[in-house]
């Protein structure tokens, strides 16, 4: 996906040439004077402003401290580094999958692969912890105009990589529909999320991990305390993201210490609420931040180290070891501080912050994910895709003991488990547990939409559908015409803009020329289509039986962890 966001840029810098920025006025603000850009529409871009004090050497793995002043005006023109990731993973098989399933010509896919192998790899730095502005609000001497609502933007990437100055991201049109866009970096992987018992102890609430969630919680605070000098309206704030930004949305939701930091949240394609991961101990199935550190510290061939002797480590020593395996345990982690409890169990018992919600996933959101981890469930790993239907069942009755054979019917499993064990995929890492999100939400009372984005690219040869970040371009109305935009979706990008922009003004994405969208009662979802059939319309319960028999596996598991969590044990384990 990053390889795609690239490519995106480099037309797009190709399109324009070499034009010179247009610096903005000169503002004043409680870190100090800063000048920014103006983009093509006018509006006023500052990029790589310092929410927080870089976390490196004694400030790796410490929440992050506080933001740096200055005496001289700050040049915020240009994009800070990336937080420290993988950048040559040497596996594309998400951005081949994409290029060659959208059905683009021969000539046109020869193309993209040719460019996208020249690109640049983005610098990567400890030193990362900074956002960007995008403001219609000012005023030509750089004083703001009105306090416009704000959308703070979590980008995804599992965690493990992203960052906030992706191309996808710095449109103009949500700050054209008057609001004022953030986008924020935070740690990533091992430097977001590293639980370790000697940085437990040297922590001054005994825990560890959770970094990039103290980061976003930062980067809120920040925007609390200034983004009313960039024109933006502190009382009114909606946090959205997608894939792991929206995981992020959820925790924020979850986290104590993100309340009263915004005041509605925008989820898509992902929710948090099926992470089980404890600082130490079982997680009924998660690996625990502890045993992800001994797995660290085997590949790094080091063992009972100090917290000064981590933070010697150099960086890329770190990324160098790092493998899959190692790091799927960077998550957040229940640490009694942070994450008093996992987010699941935070919205099943009504402990979060309550505030208008919408969430929705997209039709095929695993044709990125199945070809390379055919698991229909992300409960049990070794789906016996060769095995008899009997064998199917028996899997699957340990995470589905009432629902097995049901599953079995609703996907046609027995029939051809890797072509319709995809959609299951699908269904249950994203529609699970963004039902759950929306439906826990109305229950306490929180105006709630869900919806389902159908679109599929414009060509009859398309074989990838509505795949797994594709409405990103939309959101943000920064599509490549070579990837394939037709009349339809441009329709369905103002659509999307308008719904967006509107939720973060009002907490309600209804407004003058778009299809009406009721509040999901328990059942409406707002279908978003281009290049089908269909127009973007009103659908009940989506998916609905589907969905309901894979619930069960999230609510044995929420069940599973709870009786945990009340367990003596786990209770001193968090005291401790």
């Amino acid at each position: 996906m990053r390889r795609l966001l690239a490519l995106s840029a480099a037309f797009a810098l190709a399109s324009c040439g070499d034009k010179p920025a247009e610096l903005s006025p000169v503002i004043s603000t409680p870190q100090g004077s800063v000048q920014g850009v103006v983009t093509d529409s006018g509006f006023h871009n500052f990029k790589g402003i310092p929410y927080a004090a870089p976390p490196v050497g004694d400030q790796r793995w410490r929440a992050p401290a506080p933001a740096p002043t200055w005496s001289e005006t700050r040049a915020a023109t240009e994009f800070s580094p990336m937080c420290m990731q993988v950048v040559n993973e040497g596996n594309d098989s998400f951005f081949e999958r994409i290029v060659e399933g959208s059905g683009l010509s021969a000539w046109k896919e020869f193309l993209i692969k040719r460019v996208a192998a020249n690109l640049p790899v983005s610098p990567i730095s400890e030193d990362c912890l900074y956002l960007n502005v995008r403001n219609p609000a000012l005023s030509g001497n750089g004083t703001p105009k009105d306090k416009l609502p704000v959308m703070v933007w979590i980008h995804g990437g599992g965690h493990q990589f992203g960052s906030g100055d992706f191309t996808y991201y710095q449109g103009d049109s949500l700050p054209a529909k008057g609001v004022v866009l953030v986008t924020i970096n935070y740690r990533l992987g091992a430097f977001g999320y590293l639980a370790h018992p000697a940085l437990s102890a040297d922590d001054p609430n005994g825990v560890s991990g959770n970094y990039g969630t103290l980061d976003q919680i930062a980067a809120l605070t920040w925007v609390r305390d200034n983004i009313s000098v960039y024109g933006g309206d502190p009382d009114n704030v909606t946090i959205f993201g997608e894939s792991a930004g929206a995981w992020s949305v959820t925790e924020m939701m979850a986290s104590p210490l993100a309340k009263g930091l915004f005041h509605k949240a925008i989820g898509q394609s992902g929710s948090s609420v099926y992470h089980m991961g404890q600082m130490d101990g079982d997680g009924v199935g998660w690996v625990s931040g502890y045993a992800t550190a001994e797995k660290l510290e085997n590949a790094l061939g080091i063992e009972n180290v100090s917290a000064k002797e981590l933070r010697a480590l150099p960086a890329e020593k770190i990324l160098n070891v790092l493998t899959n395996d190692i790091s799927d345990g960077f998550h957040h982690v229940s640490d009694g501080y942070v994450f008093p409890q996992n987010v699941g169990l935070a919205f099943k018992n009504g402990n979060y912050n309550k505030v208008p919600v919408l969430f929705g996933y997209n039709a095929d959101e695993a044709t990125l994910f199945f070809p390379d981890d055919p698991e229909p469930t992300v409960w049990k790993e070794g789906f016996p895709h060769s095995g008899t239907r009997e064998d199917m069942q028996t899997y699957l009755s340990d995470a589905f003991p009432t629902q097995a054979e049901n599953i079995i019917n609703l996907y046609s499993l027995d029939m051809n488990s890797k072509k319709f064990g995809m959609d299951m995929m699908g269904d249950e890492i994203f529609g699970v547990n963004i039902r759950y999100t929306v439906e826990r939400a109305e229950a306490d009372g929180q105006a709630a939409w869900a919806y389902t984005w159908n679109r599929v690219p414009p060509s009859e040869s398309q074989t990838i559908g509505a795949f797994h970040s594709a409405e990103l371009p939309f959101v943000f109305d920064t599509s490549e015409p070579i990837l394939g935009y037709s009349d339809e979706d441009k329709l369905l990008t103002e659509q999307m803009v308008g719904y967006w922009s509107n939720f973060a003004k009002t907490g309600n994405p209804n407004g003058a020329g778009l299809p009406n969208w009721p509040q999901y009662g328990g059942k409406n979802w707002l279908a978003m289509e281009a290049n089908t059939s269909d127009t973007t319309r009103v659908v009940e319960n989506w998916r609905g039986d589907k969905l309901d028999a894979l619930s069960e596996g999230l609510t044995v598991k929420l069940e599973q962890l709870e009786a945990l969590s009340k367990s003596p044990q786990t209770q001193n384990t968090i005291l401790e």
